[in-house]
C-alpha cells in the first residue's frame, strides 16, 4: 500500500531521484531561480523549503544536517544560511514561487520557473 507515500518517481531509481532534488536544490541556492518541469518543480518545493525552515536558526546541530541533505556541499550551505535563510526570518513559510510556463516545443513537457521570492 501507497499510504501517505506520494512523491513522484519520474522514472528513476531511489538514488538517482535523490541526486537529481540534491542537485536541484544547489542549483537554486546559487542562482535563486531555475527553469525546469513543472513537476519536477512541485517535488522541489518541499525539499528547499524543509532546508531553508531548518537553516533559519542557525546553530551547529542544523548546519550539520543540512550539509548531509546537500552532499556536503559546504560554499553552498553557508550561503544558505548566511544570505537566505536570514531574508525568511519573519515568515512561515512559502518560501519559493513556481511560475507556470508554455509547453517544451521538442516534446510538450510543461515547463515551471521555481524561484525564492
Amino acid at each position: 500500500m501507497r499510504h501517505g507515500n506520494h512523491n513522484r518517481k519520474f522514472g528513476r531509481v531511489r538514488k538517482v531521484r535523490k541526486a537529481l532534488m540534491n542537485s536541484m536544490a544547489l542549483n537554486l541556492i546559487v542562482r535563486g531561480k531555475i527553469k525546469t518541469t513543472e513537476p519536477k518543480a512541485k517535488e522541489l518545493r518541499p525539499f528547499i523549503e524543509k532546508l531553508v525552515t531548518i537553516a533559519r536558526k542557525d546553530n551547529l546541530v542544523n548546519r550539520k544536517s543540512v550539509i548531509s541533505k546537500l552532499s556536503n556541499r559546504v560554499p553552498e550551505t553557508k550561503k544558505l544560511f548566511e544570505i537566505i535563510a536570514p531574508k525568511y526570518a519573519e515568515r512561515s513559510g512559502g518560501y519559493t514561487r513556481i511560475t507556470k510556463l508554455g509547453a517544451r516545443r521538442s516534446d510538450g513537457a510543461k515547463m515551471a520557473i521555481i524561484e525564492f521570492i
